[in-house]
């Protein structure tokens, strides 16, 4: 079922979202070379707790972090461990980010739900990347995953009717190589199936009479500073 959410509810995620972009600021200012997953996956927790959250991804269907963080060819739902981050792949990571701005650009009342996707693929897709199929975003409100699907790829025109009151998350996965991916023995770490690297950027968004409205923005964070240079490239 595709509900719309009233301005007081979606009020209740702007609060709830100011405190996951917070969390999202704290751990960018952390991550360097030499920290661990597990270090990380304890600050994260930390933050949400000290401001009154509670992490949502804890024991969801068994789950055992709050965090999902997902290096290399992680795509997506990686088990924080010991694992020591290095320096990586940053045009892969910047043409990621670039991919969701695109496909929030398109989260307006009017537009079709396969605009989204469209949008993220033609820019994830540009220097050669594969955009991940099997992994897509969805609805968010009380629950983590609500209808409808959200594929970050497709023709545009397609699909639902974006209307006022719709929240969605949007998040691409971009391999560096072929699409397809596998899971792992724990039952959800998703790699790639050829070894390449992934990144993955995700933000929950609200449609508003005024267009698209980011939640989770990081602290101190512009919708506008991304949003222009995102619609041209639809």
């Amino acid at each position: 079922m595709i509900t719309r959410k009233s301005p007081e509810e979606i009020d209740r995620m702007r609060r709830a979202g100011r405190l996951v972009g917070h969390t999202l600021s704290t751990l960018v200012e952390a991550v360097r070379p030499g920290i661990t997953l597990l270090e990380l996956d304890t600050q994260a927790e930390r933050v949400i707790r000290d401001g009154g959250g509670i992490p949502s991804f804890l024991g969801y269907h068994g789950f055992p972090a709050t965090l999902c963080l997902s290096p290399n060819d992680w795509i997506v739902h990686g088990i924080p461990n010991g694992y020591v981050l290095k320096d990586g792949a940053r045009r892969l990571i910047e043409t990621t980010e670039r991919a969701m701005w695109a496909g929030i650009a398109q989260v307006r009342a009017g537009n079709r739900l396969s605009d989204i996707g469209h949008a993220v693929e033609k820019a994830a897709a540009a220097p050669g990347y594969g955009v991940v199929r099997e992994y897509v975003g969805h609805g968010i409100g009380t629950r983590m995953h609500e209808e409808p699907q959200v594929p970050n790829y497709g023709r545009p025109g397609r699909g639902l009717r974006l209307e006022v009151g719709h929240a969605l998350a949007i998040e691409p996965m971009v391999n560096e190589g072929s699409p397809s991916s596998r899971v792992l023995d724990d039952g959800w770490t998703v790699v790639t199936s050829d070894g390449s690297r992934s990144a993955h950027f995700e933000h929950s968004v609200a449609i508003t009479p005024q267009g698209p409205e980011v939640l989770t923005l990081l602290d101190g964070a512009r919708q506008e500073d991304w949003l222009p240079t995102a619609a041209q490239r639809r």
